[in-house]
C-alpha cells in the first residue's frame, strides 16, 4: 500500500508569454532568448542596428534595448545581442 498523496494541479497557471524582436519598424517573433543571443523564428537578412526586445507575460511588458552588432541572417536562428550602442 502507497503512502503517497496524488498530484492535484487545482488552482494552476499557465502564464502568456510573447516575445518580440523590434528593428526598424520590423516586428519579429523570437523563439527563446538569451543573455547574448536571441533564437529568431523565422529570420531575415538585416544588417547589424540597434532594435528594441519585448518580453510579455500576461498582462506585464517589459522593453529594452539592444545592438545586433552581426546583424541577422537568413538561415542563422541565433542572434547575438548585446547592449544598446
Amino acid at each position: 500500500m502507497s503512502s503517497m498523496s496524488p498530484l492535484t494541479t487545482q488552482g494552476g497557471h499557465s502564464a502568456q508569454v510573447n516575445m518580440l524582436l523590434i528593428i526598424n519598424g520590423l516586428t519579429l517573433p523570437v523563439a527563446q532568448m538569451g543573455p547574448d543571443f536571441v533564437i529568431l523564428d523565422t529570420p531575415i537578412n538585416h544588417p547589424p542596428a540597434d532594435a528594441s526586445l519585448v518580453l510579455q507575460v500576461d498582462q506585464s511588458e517589459s522593453r529594452w534595448n539592444v545592438h545586433l552588432p552581426k546583424g541577422i541572417s537568413v538561415g542563422e536562428e541565433r542572434v547575438e545581442i548585446g547592449p544598446s550602442v
